[in-house]
């Protein structure tokens, strides 16, 4: 199980990210992300605070730890810079925090993401054709979750994707411990959300690709 989508108590989640990663890693877990949410506010403090744990973390917690950020309702029209200050700061991991059909993000916000080319445009709602082929041409990965609320256009989400060759992975969103979950539970949420065991095999694949791509940066 690799996860890119997380959060620790720097953000709004319930645990160290030592913890995280522990929980992580008793669960089988090669690698996480750990995202937490950011926008101008704290974007420097929530990376810097990443980065120093992410280092300690990896070298001794037997499971690779990945400092990120989830932009989350970041106005369209800003979201180009934040994107180019968060890897400035040294996130490996961007997320774009997309138009879920569980919260009033701003319309355009998928699209301002994509153009953007962060890694992974989370829970993206009713994400179109036209911003899935957009996603093929700046490599950005479409993420099906986990998560109660963000799940519900999952089915959605899954037949865009495949239908116009954007790569997937399946993240927890993770806010706390009973969040993260088994590789068994992955496979049946990419199994509720129509597709195969085989689909589901391939996202392993991809997300084991994103590891390799992000520690070289």
């Amino acid at each position: 199980m690799i996860d890119f989508h997380t959060h620790s108590l720097i953000s709004d989640g319930y645990l160290l990210p030592s913890e995280l990663a522990r929980r992580a890693r008793v669960l089988g877990y090669k690698a996480i992300a750990i995202t937490d949410h950011a926008d101008e506010s704290n974007l420097d403090t929530v990376i810097a605070h990443l980065a120093k744990a992410a280092l300690a973390l990896t070298r001794s917690a037997d499971i690779i730890v990945i400092p990120g950020v989830e932009l989350t309702h970041i106005p369209p029209g800003d979201i180009p810079g934040m994107v180019k200050k968060a890897r400035s700061l040294g996130s490996k991991v961007v997320v774009g925090h997309g138009e879920t059909l569980a919260e009033p993000v701003a319309p355009g916000t998928n699209e301002a993401f994509i153009r953007a080319k962060v890694d992974v445009l989370a829970h993206p709602g009713l994400v179109t054709k036209a911003e899935a082929g957009l996603a093929v041409k700046n490599s950005v990965y479409f993420e099906i979750t986990a998560r109660k609320g963000h799940s519900l256009s999952n089915g959605h989400v899954a037949k865009v994707a495949q239908s116009s060759g954007v790569k997937m992975l399946l993240n927890t969103d993770a806010h706390a411990p009973e969040d993260l979950i088994s590789v068994d539970t992955a496979l049946k949420v990419a199994l509720g959300a129509g597709l195969t065991e085989k689909d589901f095999a391939r996202m392993e694949e991809d997300a084991r690709e994103l590891v390799d791509k992000v520690s070289r940066r």
